[in-house]
């Protein structure tokens, strides 16, 4: 009888020990899971370090064991070294894309996941902002992150001393930048050195009111349109009207000697982006000396054209290791809580994530309603426009910096734009 007792004891003892051993085993398949992780992401935004650590701390809070290292590339420096990176397998696990063709090459290159069946809510996003994260053939190779706006930055001192109010038309801007002229001021801190403001800011920027804003961008793709007609004509005539109002000497200024001249107190409108806003704030400069206003409609009543441009998705490094923890952090990026995050503490860019959010920053709250209330584009040569060379967007760089400096006209700078875009691009193709 003890014989059989201890038996069966032995027999419990060993399926015990074995049961155990599975628990263990259970235990330490949880625990692999549960394993921290580091993911890179990579961006050009190198001057906002502590806003998206800040931010990433966020996700962490919901995902302790992922951990977010943000190592951005000066701007002038990203494209190439993200391609060399790419090209070599050494690029970071998440990665900042342009809109369009820029980002699309790394797509087609194949050194991107496709997103489309991995995020849920993509078809939520409005058509202009997926599309420029999405290939020819549908797929989709990045999620939509952020968005800037274009406009008219003013110091509020000079406005006052002269009895300005905000203008809403052109004529009232005009009559405003007559009564500056007149009294000595430097009018428009606006150089004729750097291209791509006055393609991005100054052209599309204020003179979608002019061309006919997205409307137009789309005929000038469809080919239905071309830049030497009459609206397209009319936003370059008025940028040469501007002219008188810049300072001497523009022509051989820069883009941030024409900020920091602004951002002084020694002028009294800049022509810029959104994403200034934390620069003057560098300066000390917030909403109670700075102030802004939309480009102004061409007649009273008219519906205002506002470039709200894609800048920046987010893609999926195909080398990442750590795909699980990746797409994690993709689906968080294309929810509410990063859009909110984003827009908090980087004011000045627009969350493209479809919902509602609040913006406390006075300058972007502005600009933020404009956007409910106007007829959207982007800029002219984002979309197609631009992919080849000679790139529509260096080409209306060229031509506007000509026609400040009195190479072309208004019609010969629309030539020259058209012209070289014949060279290579086809309405629905390309050479």
């Amino acid at each position: 009888m003890m014989k059989l007792f201890f038996a069966r004891l032995k027999m419990r003892t060993i399926v015990l020990i074995s049961l155990l051993s599975i628990v263990a085993l259970g235990f330490q398949s949880c625990e692999k899971t549960a394993d921290p992780v580091t993911l890179t992401v990579t961006s050009w935004r190198v001057d906002d370090m502590a806003e998206m650590n800040r931010i990433h701390a966020l996700f962490t809070k919901t995902h302790p064991n992922i951990t977010i290292n943000f190592q951005p590339v000066e701007t002038i420096l990203y494209p190439a070294v993200l391609s060399q990176k790419l090209k070599n397998g050494e690029a970071e696990d998440l990665i900042y894309l342009r809109p369009f063709e820029v980002g699309r090459a790394f797509c087609e290159k194949g050194y991107l996941d496709d997103l489309t069946m991995e995020i849920s809510g993509l078809d939520k996003y409005s058509a202009i902002n997926l599309k420029a994260w999405t290939n020819e053939d549908g797929t989709i190779y990045g999620v939509p992150s952020m968005g800037v706006t274009h406009g008219i930055y003013y110091n509020k001192s000079i406005f006052a001393k002269y009895g300005i109010a905000v203008p809403a038309t052109w004529d009232e801007f005009i009559a405003a930048c007559e009564k500056l002229r007149l009294g000595g001021e430097t009018v428009i801190a606006q150089g004729a050195v750097t291209d791509w403001p006055l393609y991005e800011i100054v052209f599309s920027g204020i003179g979608a009111n002019f061309y006919g804003g997205e409307a137009s961008r789309q005929e000038l793709m469809a080919g239905t349109m071309k830049m030497t007609d009459p609206k397209f004509l009319s936003a370059f005539e008025m940028v040469q009207s501007l002219k008188k109002y810049f300072p001497a000497g523009f022509e051989t200024k820069t883009y941030e000697q024409m900020r920091e001249i602004f951002a002084t107190g020694k002028a009294a409108i800049f022509f810029s982006g959104s994403w200034e806003i934390s620069v003057f704030e560098g300066y000390g400069m917030t909403s109670a000396e700075i102030g802004w206003f939309a480009p102004p409609v061409k007649k009273a009543g008219d519906k205002v054209q506002y470039v709200l441009n894609v800048d920046a998705g987010i893609g999926l490094n195909k080398n990442c290791k750590n795909k699980e923890a990746a797409l994690e952090y993709i689906k968080w990026v294309s929810g509410a809580e990063y859009a909110q995050a984003l827009m908090t503490e980087l004011p000045g860019f627009i969350s493209l994530t479809p919902g509602t959010y609040s913006v406390s920053n006075p300058l972007a709250k502005q600009m933020f309603e404009v956007s409910a209330n106007a007829d959207l584009t982007i800029r002219l040569m984002a979309e197609r426009l631009s992919a080849q060379s000679p790139a529509g967007s260096a080409l209306m760089g060229e031509s506007l910096i000509g026609l400040l400096t009195g190479t072309y006209t208004p019609a010969s700078a629309a030539a020259y734009v058209q012209t070289q875009l014949d060279t290579w691009y086809k309405p629905g193709g390309m050479k």
